[in-house]
Order: structure tokens, then sequence, then C-alpha cells
């Protein structure tokens, strides 16, 4: 399983920004996507995640309605919709697969990681 995530930038509070991750290996079907990040100094953190099916959404409290999760199993694809961005949300985003299909949002339930892409927003 590879994972390639893209889409991070220099936005300014307030903006949206949709962050990609483009899957190739295994069955795409038989995982779980999800997004996590790290901010300078901190730990990796969880952010969102999507069952293969698309119909479970998991979010970390800091984002929900703020970001939505998407998957494409069609393009072997996942994505993260980020609105109303805030300073506090400047980290590396990584991409990750599981093959369990209920998250709790530790990083121990996914088995694949891509590199991360950064996001960077200004005040």
């Amino acid at each position: 399983v590879q994972l390639q995530a893209s889409g991070g930038g220099v936005v300014q509070a307030g903006d949206s920004l949709i962050l990609s991750c483009a899957y190739s290996g295994r069955t795409f079907r038989g995982y779980a996507m999800g997004w996590f990040r790290q901010a300078a100094g901190k730990e990796r953190e969880f952010v969102a995640a999507i069952n293969w099916s698309g119909s479970g959404t998991y979010y970390a409290e800091s984002v929900k309605g703020r970001f939505t999760i998407s998957r494409d199993n069609s393009e072997n694809t996942a994505s993260l919709q980020m609105n109303s961005l805030k300073p506090e949300d400047t980290a590396v985003y990584y991409c990750a697969a599981s093959p369990f299909q209920r998250i709790v949002g530790r990083e121990d339930e996914f088995a694949s990681w891509g590199q991360g892409t950064e996001v960077t927003v200004s005040s």
C-alpha cells in the first residue's frame, strides 16, 4: 500500500483548502482512510477518518463542523475539505489507511502512512 498526500499550502485564517490522498496497492475498498496532523513541537493527532464504504465518518472535536472527509473508491482517493481554517490548524497533515472499519482515532489503527503535506494558516 502506498499513499501520496497533496494539496497543502499557505492560506489565511478563514480560507479553505482541500487535501487529497492517492492510494495504490491492495484493494482500496478494503481500507478505511484517515487524516492525522502534527504541529511543530507537538505529537501527531487524529483529524478525521472514513470507512471503506463512506457510510461512517469520524472527526476530532477540534475540526467537527469545519472539515469534511470523503473518498472516491473509483479513483482510489480520499480527500479532506478544510473550511474556516484557523492558525491552530497549521501542521503537517498525513493520510493513512486502516484495515479496521470502525475508527477510534489511534495511530495504531492505521497500517500504512503517506508522506505529509504541510498546511500553514496565517492570522
